[in-house]
């Protein structure tokens, strides 16, 4: 028996209670599929830009989607410190499985595109499609020194500044260990569905050629990459955002 979803305000998210009744914050709209699932970035929330856009295309549409934040993020309980890339892969695991039913497509940002490969590989009946923006798998390897990581076996984390935030950049011993534990870009990737990648060659935090070698490593036939040249990271921009509508419509209109 799957626990009830608990609605608030209708300006408020609603909230789903995992087994240990941690509850998770999500927005649902109902609609034609394949559902559309946005998975956002480290340190990020369901309320970005891109998130909020695309889920108004899909209303707009009549379309279905879900958009959620994992554990410790954005306005779901717990702590972020207490995160690992197994425990937010799992969230998401446990939303799509409550709350959608039949084919979805997953549309990940920066670590939501690495998390959404791992949702895709645990659910290859369900996944018939995945966007990836900026997608990061396996940052845990090649975003991290020597030094990074030296400290994170003496420290336990890792505090920087970025620019995205007002908060330092975390990253925990258990986070890092998570990830290193499910890379994805020494081996084949198992995935057969369409799999689209948006990368900006401006991008300062996770390097355009990651997303040639995640399209390297598909074993998909069907991986499209299109390079954005003056792109950043986030690829927010209006334009940004408008080429991430067309993408998502016409895999959606492909399936």
């Amino acid at each position: 028996m799957t626990t009830p979803i608990a609605q608030t305000a209708p300006s408020l998210p609603a909230f789903f209670a995992r087994p240990d009744g941690l509850r998770l914050a999500c927005r649902r709209s109902e609609g034609v599929g394949p559902t559309l699932i946005f998975l956002p970035g480290y340190m990020s929330d369901m309320e970005g830009g891109k998130a909020v856009a695309l889920h108004r295309w899909a209303q707009a549409r009549g379309r279905a989607m879900l958009r959620l934040d994992y554990a410790g993020n954005g306005a779901s309980e717990g702590r972020f410190e207490e995160g690992t890339l197994a425990g937010w892969r799992d969230d998401v695991l446990l939303l799509m499985d409550a709350l959608t039913q039949g084919p979805v497509v997953l549309v990940g940002s920066s670590m939501g595109g690495w998390l959404a490969l791992l949702v895709a590989l645990a659910r290859p009946e369900r996944v018939v499609g995945v966007v990836g923006i900026a997608a990061a798998p396996d940052f845990t390897e090649w975003g991290f020194t020597d030094a990074d990581k030296a400290l994170l076996a003496t420290e336990g984390r890792i505090e920087e500044p970025t620019p995205y935030d007002d908060q330092p950049y975390v990253t925990t011993l258990a986070f890092w260990q998570s990830g290193q534990a499910l890379r994805l870009l020494e081996g084949e990737i198992g995935i057969d569905c369409p799999v689209r990648l948006l990368h900006g060659q401006a991008d300062a935090d996770v390097p355009w050629e990651i997303a040639l070698r995640t399209a390297a490593r598909l074993r998909s036939s069907d991986v499209q990459t299109l390079l954005i040249k003056d792109g950043d990271h986030r690829l927010s921009r209006d334009a940004d955002i408008a080429l991430l509508i067309r993408t998502v419509a016409t895999l959606l209109d492909a399936l």
